[in-house]
């Protein structure tokens, strides 16, 4: 492929992906066939994982935000048949974020069960530097996970929001909150917030087309949706500069020194 299309051309695509694109879009726009994109899709964002192995590391983060965001495989998990390969149905992007640099160094996807969690944690533990205050919303199957990761090198609590539909609104519209509820669980007393996070989670929905809400474009193979996401966090991370904070988060969280270009995303693959 990298001997058919120039890399300028690589690019475009790539880069209409990341920006929200569906790959028949990116086909229509482009001129390059949707089979082509797929492939180039999946082993860019092949490379975009390595990227963020390699660079996510000794993170001298104070605070870390972590949620999950909900997708499918191919199918709604209420219409998965003993049939379907166990790859069919829901799928969950495990999702951590440092609030300061807006940086987002861990991701895991998979189902939200212990098995994930445990694994998801254990990566935000290996990559920090420092002791850390560490918040999540209140599924219970964080606490065993920090507790096995962290052990008591951190400072961790829970807020559970509690929101409420305004009388006439549809069943899409925003909820306005009504509580919130923050618990320590462990270490020392902080101010609890996932708000960071949860918007990270509005800037997926936006910028990867698979998690679009009421579409057509959802994933049906799980490795493509593991390339689209790395793709996704290579992209925000070292190439979309933040308006808060005027540069990349990669350059914010002090792994990258430059601003990226999407020709360097593709470069690596």
């Amino acid at each position: 492929m990298a001997n058919i299309l120039p890399i300028e051309k690589q690019a475009v695509a790539i880069g209409a992906l990341c920006e929200g694109n569906s790959i028949r879009s990116v086909e229509r726009m482009t001129g390059i066939h949707r089979d082509t994109v797929m492939r180039l899709g999946a082993r860019v964002g092949e490379a975009c994982r390595n990227l963020m192995d390699e660079t996510m590391r000794e993170l001298p983060c104070a605070k870390i935000e972590v949620d999950e965001i909900w997708g499918f495989i191919g199918k709604k998990q209420r219409n998965v048949t003993e049939a379907d390969s166990s790859e069919k149905g829901d799928v969950w992007t495990w999702v951590a974020i440092d609030p300061e640099t807006k940086a987002v160094p861990v991701f895991h996807v998979g189902k939200r069960n212990a098995e994930c969690a445990n694994a998801f944690v254990a990566n935000v533990a290996a990559r920090m530097k420092n002791r850390i205050q560490l918040s999540s919303d209140g599924l219970a199957l964080y606490a065993p996970a920090v507790e096995a990761a962290f052990g008591g090198e951190v400072d961790y609590g829970t807020v559970v929001k509690t929101f409420r539909t305004t009388d006439g609104e549809g069943r899409y519209s925003p909820g306005e909150m009504e509580t919130a509820v923050r618990t320590r669980i462990s270490g020392e007393a902080f101010r609890t917030c996932t708000s960071y996070v949860e918007r990270q989670n509005l800037t997926m929905r936006l910028h990867m087309k698979r998690l679009a809400r009421l579409t057509l474009a959802f994933s049906k193979k799980l490795e493509n949706f593991k390339a689209a996401t790395a793709l996704h966090f290579a992209y925000y991370n070292f190439v979309k500069t933040h308006s808060s904070i005027r540069c990349t988060p990669a350059m914010a969280l002090g792994v990258s020194s430059r601003l990226w270009k999407v020709e360097d995303l593709v470069a690596l693959a």
